[in-house]
């Protein structure tokens, strides 16, 4: 299991928390410190589109409009912090966000 996300992300931190009590054990990336490759975003890009960009972000709202008009691939390389948390990629299979949908993946709730 590989998970994306920031050690400072209070939404990070309980996902790893649930994951590690149900004995997950994640790599962790942390994309602010450990950046992120770009054979990574490519991926999750093609896994979400720009629905992997957190629109609601202190990072989006301090964008000019020019820049949000940017492609979403430039945008996640400059600003890596812009990634809608966690992303997680486990037995090839890619889920993004820790909504109920998918805690009950991982949790089995």
């Amino acid at each position: 299991m590989r998970f994306f996300g920031l050690k400072t992300c209070d939404t990070c931190r309980k996902a790893l928390k649930s994951l590690a009590a149900a004995g997950y054990a994640p790599d962790v990336v942390d994309v602010r410190a450990d950046g992120m490759s770009a054979a990574d975003r490519a991926d999750i890009l093609a896994q979400f589109g720009d629905q992997a960009l957190n629109r609601a972000s202190t990072t989006w709202r301090g964008l000019s409009d020019a820049e949000k008009q940017s492609d979403p691939a430039e945008l996640l390389a400059a600003h890596p912090t812009l990634m809608k948390r966690p992303v997680i990629l486990h037995n090839g299979v890619w889920t993004i966000g820790w909504k109920a949908d998918v805690q009950a993946k991982y949790l089995g709730e």
